[in-house]
């Protein structure tokens, strides 16, 4: 996206614009990649290894580092539990979402729709995160509009079913996981902007219309549908503690059924690695740097959903063995 600043900014062509790099040379580019390498290597360290054996310390601390909630190992030494924070805060992370996300959505739709420049803080922040200045699509403003939109819609939604359907037990997650999805979703929003160039003019909404292709359309319906069935099956699991009434009667873990979850343990995390690739589609798939942030989601979603159906396994004899862990019929 192309951000007009002021005259003797840092970053700025001799045309007063600034234009951030839609690919492997930002900042938030290396960041997506170093994480996709962390949590690839996570993976098939887990994958690989016989971990029910091994009792040294640094293997305490990776297994505590990549579990969360019910998966966390039973007996953990309180050195360990000293970094232990409340699963329920995930409402934190799609707090910062909406808000933040929030605001950079308005700033866009306020420069799309008026002219008006984005903030010199934002910028600068903007700037630090996309260093070389490299030409963009010209196209894009539909694509970054119709992105952080619907980015913030998930967010939202999500924000309410943590605070009004999900029902969460004593499970735990680590401060450095705490940390990370605090990090994940600030650059969420950076890293659309990472893409299209905008100029600060005034853009009627039939010039936008006309930047409409089929992949915006199908890049919808993808989202809409993984929304859906991730909805759906949040409410699986919350219903699993509650009563016809509604009222929560156990913290048990029951063996969840019904929707995606005939196929795999975790079709929630299976919806969300489609609910962003539908974000790419918006993109027509050319988004370089939105790629290497739906890895790392594919990553770590599938660390999270081995470690999950492997829980199952072990808590329920009759486990149903035709389901996956993450993707139906794959993995």
């Amino acid at each position: 996206m192309r951000i007009c600043g002021h005259p003797g900014s840092a970053g700025l062509h001799s045309t007063g614009t600034m234009q951030l790099l839609p690919g492997t040379g930002s900042l938030v580019a290396g960041l997506w990649l170093l994480l996709d390498v962390l949590f690839l290597g996570a993976l098939f360290l887990h994958l690989l290894g016989d971990w029910s054996r091994r009792r040294s310390v640094l293997c305490g601390v990776f297994q505590d580092l990549i579990r969360y909630g019910k998966t966390k190992l039973g007996t953990r030494p309180a050195w360990l539990r000293c970094c232990d924070l409340p699963k329920r805060w995930f409402w934190h992370f799609y707090f910062l979402s909406v808000t933040w996300n929030g605001v950079l959505l308005g700033l866009v739709v306020r420069s799309l729709l008026l002219g008006v420049h984005f903030p010199q803080w934002i910028q600068q922040i903007l700037h630090f995160f996309h260093k070389d200045p490299e030409q963009k699509t010209s196209d894009g403003e539909l694509s970054t509009l119709l992105a952080l939109s619907l980015l913030w819609i998930h967010s939202l939604r999500r924000l309410l079913e943590c605070l009004y359907v999900s029902v969460y037990s004593a499970g735990v997650i680590h401060l450095a996981q705490y940390g990370l999805g605090i990090v994940y979703y600030f650059l969420l929003g950076i890293t659309v902007l990472d893409h299209t160039q905008m100029d600060y003019r005034k853009v009627t909404v039939q010039e936008l219309l006309l930047q409409l292709h089929w992949y915006h359309i199908f890049g919808f319906l993808l989202y809409t549908w993984a929304s859906f069935h991730q909805s759906r099956c949040h409410m699986i699991l919350a219903n699993l503690r509650k009563d016809k009434s509604g009222n929560i009667v156990t913290m048990k873990h029951v063996m969840p059924s019904g929707d995606w979850f005939e196929r795999v343990s975790c079709p929630h995390y299976f919806a969300e690695l489609l609910i962003y690739i539908s974000v790419a589609f918006l993109f027509g798939l050319t988004h370089v740097t939105w790629w290497l942030l739906v890895l790392f989601v594919l990553f770590n979603q599938s660390l999270a959903a081995v470690l999950c159906h492997e829980f199952y396994h072990q808590k329920f004899d009759s486990y149903p063995a035709q389901r996956k862990a993450f993707i139906p019929f794959l993995f």
